[in-house]
């Protein structure tokens, strides 16, 4: 979708050291990048870079671009472009309008979303689920995906949902929130607390009685892939915990989602240590006062990473059965699966592209 659309869209990935500045058109970035110091603690200084930026990268373009559109960390009143308190941006107590102040600026329609959204949405629309499509059609399969679920694993826990390419906003703006989802091991917590960087760094501090406050999500993979001094066990238990809160998290949003599963974010490098535990946790049993016993999610859950998992996702399990009173048979096919992969287009992409198509889709409407 948007592969060969002509329009320009001037994007922002807004982090609270440096904006980077953009403009896609066709699914593909145009011009250079421009990286700016955000200045986070000073509302005209950061408003005067968001002004200056943009305007960068709009001398450089031959085509008026149609709109603005970029993610920004919550909490927002997205739909009229509001950016609340951040904890990240202290300039921006009390709420900004900042929406409405870039289109009195440039006089085209602003759009501010999500970032686990428009990760989502560009995994959607480009990413992960036409991928997972094509290679389903190369193996000669009839199954079709229409349905994603996208998380970052970084500084928060980030989420996103697209059911058949229509992102998910819900009437609030908070549609596929997963990071205020219940603790599966700390119940009175946020799922945030167990799936986040800060996690990391507590479960390995708690588990090697190190000081880890120095340790970045890098420094702990190293210690676990044994490049780094120290406790390797630790390290490698710090990323499977993650994987596995992750996991119970997931358990419920996948009985109401029932999709691909795409994961971003800067601790998505460590995807070896994360998803197997994640996987395990999904596939729990959880009972009745009968004595029954199902499964956490309803279908089968593939690591696509795994060349051996991916080969088993492609394949069916179908067999003929007869249509009562006729002498028809009918295809029937007894395997549900879903299938968790780490981002290939990596999540700022995933991002802009979510970003260019949320733009073109709105003003479509």
């Amino acid at each position: 979708m948007y592969t060969h659309d002509n329009r320009v869209v001037l994007t922002l990935d807004a982090g609270g050291t440096n904006f980077v500045f953009s403009a896609i058109q066709s699914n593909q970035e145009i011009v250079k990048s421009v990286v700016l110091p955000a200045h986070s603690d000073n509302l005209n200084k950061c408003l005067d870079t968001l002004v200056q930026g943009f305007n960068r990268i709009k001398s450089e373009l031959t085509v008026k671009p149609v709109a603005i559109s970029f993610a920004f960390p919550g909490p927002a009143d997205y739909k009229n472009g509001i950016i609340g308190d951040l904890p990240n941006f202290s300039s921006f107590r009390g709420g900004v309008a900042l929406g409405p102040f870039l289109e009195a600026k440039f006089r085209i329609p602003v759009f501010i979303n999500n970032d686990g959204n428009l990760f989502a949405y560009g995994e959607a629309l480009a990413g992960m689920l036409p991928d997972v499509n094509r290679k389903l059609e190369e193996w000669g399969s009839n199954r079709r995906y229409k349905n994603l679920l996208g998380i970052t694993l970084g500084t928060g826990f980030g989420a996103g949902v697209v059911i058949d390419n229509i992102l998910l906003t819900g009437d609030n703006g908070v549609g596929g929130d997963m990071w205020i989802f219940r603790n599966g091991k700390y119940p009175e917590m946020i799922a945030e607390e167990s799936v986040s960087i800060r996690a990391v760094k507590r479960v390995y501090q708690e588990l090697s009685s190190e000081d880890a406050e120095h340790l970045s999500p890098k420094d702990i993979y190293d210690i676990a892939e044994g490049k780094k001094e120290g406790n390797r066990q630790a390290a490698i238990r710090s990323f499977e915990e993650l994987g596995q809160l992750a996991g119970h998290a997931l358990s419920y949003a996948l009985t109401i989602v029932d999709g691909l599963v795409v994961i971003g974010g800067g601790v998505s490098g460590a995807a070896k240590y994360i998803i197997p535990p994640m996987i395990k946790e999904m596939q729990k049993p959880i009972g009745t006062f009968a004595g029954l016993s199902f499964p956490a999610v309803q279908t089968e859950v593939y690591n696509l990473m795994d060349p051996e998992e991916h080969s088993q996702f492609m394949q069916e399990d179908k067999t003929m059965i007869p249509v009562p009173g006729t002498e028809r048979k009918v295809a029937y096919n007894r395997k549900k699966s879903i299938g968790i992969a780490v981002s290939s287009l990596g999540t700022s992409k995933a991002i802009a592209l979510g970003a260019y198509a949320f733009a073109l889709a709105q003003l479509d409407k």
